[in-house]
């Protein structure tokens, strides 16, 4: 990017000269340059009937990453909703939602001086207002090491402990102390395709809460991609008119840019070298580059 906002590509982009995300960064071949660095995505997807069925549903997501010398921090933001249309004998119009949900998170992770291990600390809170949890907020802390790394696929774990406070569906309220463990596999299908795969699992003393996503992104160009994600969120403990779990498949298209910002340069930016656009950069050059610190979170 440039002091004019041109936007350039972003970790996530799949060029082959260009790691296409954290998970397949790359040791650089020189000093790494003093600042903060921000990779942004928004992806949306939506799709409208007509005829006779008239409804639209809309999904979206925005994703924040800030990566520093020693601290890599994640803000997301994402929402799904579904409204269907129905005609009347009397001529009038009646519009229902079906499904409205809304999602807040933060991550901060301290990078370690062990290459590829992170200490985080997390929050999120999800309104659900047709979910078997109709609000769930959840905090933990723990620990976070690369299994695996490969020139093409990845895999990253977590796990720690945290704290959860939710409201069910039919009005009850439940809170308490948790364990939370994460993974994510990520692999370099090709040079313009990747595959991901995601589960965390937060257990409570009533409750099981995961999530899952499945997911194909291809490149368009420099910085946009085409994604498609199927997604699941479960419970165990549920009210008797609530199914355990809810699915998601979803076509959208994903935007990024990223942006490098010098010291003592407040509010300037410019372009970066293939080679450092990857937010899990090494804090010195010779070293591999720690892996990003970001992973599914209930």
């Amino acid at each position: 990017m440039t002091g004019a906002g041109a936007a350039m590509a972003a970790p996530d982009d799949l060029d082959s000269s260009v790691p296409s995300s954290s998970y397949f960064t790359q040791a650089p071949t020189m000093a790494i340059p003093e600042g903060s660095n921000w990779y942004t995505s928004a992806e949306l997807g939506a799709i409208t009937t007509s005829g006779n069925t008239e409804g639209t549903s809309v999904t979206g997501k925005i994703d924040a990453r800030h990566e520093m010398a020693n601290w890599s921090n994640e803000y997301i933001v994402s929402g799904y909703f579904k409204e269907d249309v129905t005609h009347n004998d009397d001529g009038s119009t009646t519009r229902t939602r079906s499904a409205e949900r809304y999602q807040v998170s933060a991550k901060a992770a301290f990078k370690l001086l062990e290459d590829g291990n992170r200490a985080f600390l997390l929050g999120s809170h999800v309104n659900d207002k047709f979910g078997a949890y109709t609000r769930y907020s959840s905090v933990g802390v723990g620990y976070g090491t690369q299994l695996l790394k490969r020139d093409n696929e990845t895999v990253d774990v977590e796990v720690g402990p945290g704290y959860f406070h939710g409201e069910n569906a039919a009005g009850g309220v439940e809170s308490g102390m948790t364990v939370r463990g994460a993974a994510q596999l990520r692999w370099r299908v090709s040079p313009s395709a990747a595959f991901s795969q995601s589960v965390s699992v937060e257990r409570g003393t009533s409750n099981m809460h995961s999530i899952a996503e499945t997911a194909l992104s291809t490149k368009i160009n420099g910085t946009m991609q085409m994604k498609a994600a199927f997604s699941a969120r479960s419970d165990t403990n549920v009210p008797d008119n609530k199914k355990n779990t809810d699915t998601q498949t979803s076509l959208t298209l994903v935007y990024s840019f990223s942006k490098h910002t010098r010291p003592g340069y407040p509010g300037r930016s410019f372009v970066l070298p293939p080679w450092f656009i990857s937010p899990g950069y090494a804090r010195s050059a010779g070293s591999c580059p720690a892996p990003s610190p970001y992973l599914p979170r209930p």
